[in-house]
């Protein structure tokens, strides 16, 4: 069976059991913090997928960084998950469990990359503009790229508006060639 599908049913797992004991947000937190952790360390996730690592070494990693810090419904998860020899995928199982979560409560993610810093009012205008595109409410995260000149790039999921001065002067630039 895949990843994706295994990670996706313990994620959906995990979600109707948050909702049942009223933990949810408090969940959502600790997957967002293991999420970030994993991400930025390396070692963590080398040694989580290392098949030489014994399972209860890689419980204790676990146990250390995170027991004190989570909610115990997700210390809990990342035990039987360990257990079940399945430690290995905790980073993709946190991930799907983000993409429930945003789901359940309508969130979409949205990344909009600008030569600037946006204003108050550009990043409202573009929060109106996903919002109204998708129904969804808008989480937006911002990147400055200044090779774009001016403009922006939108991304919501797989759809991206790219309305930057670069690719504007690109296009020009084929007309006058052809």
């Amino acid at each position: 069976m895949s990843v994706s599908i295994v990670a996706s049913r313990y994620a959906k797992s995990l979600i109707e059991l948050a909702k049942e004991q009223n933990s949810l947000e408090a969940v959502y937190q600790d997957m967002l913090l293991f999420k970030d952790t994993a991400d930025k360390n390396r070692g963590l996730m080398l040694a989580l997928k290392s098949p030489i690592v014994r399972h209860e070494k890689k419980l204790g990693i676990l146990k250390s960084l995170f027991e004190a810090r989570v909610n115990p419904i997700t210390y809990a998860i990342f035990t039987i998950i360990t257990r079940k020899n399945r430690e290995s995928i905790l980073d993709e199982i946190a991930l799907e469990f983000i993409k429930s979560y945003n789901l359940y409560k309508g969130i979409q993610n949205a990344t909009v990359v600008s030569s600037t810093p946006l204003t108050d009012e550009l990043r409202q205008r573009i929060s109106n503009l996903v919002l109204s595109s998708t129904g969804k409410q808008v989480q937006l995260s911002e990147k400055v790229d200044p090779s774009l000149i001016g403009g922006f790039l939108l991304r919501i999921d797989d759809r991206q508006i790219d309305a930057s001065l670069r690719s504007r002067l690109n296009e020009l630039k084929l007309q006058l060639t052809n």
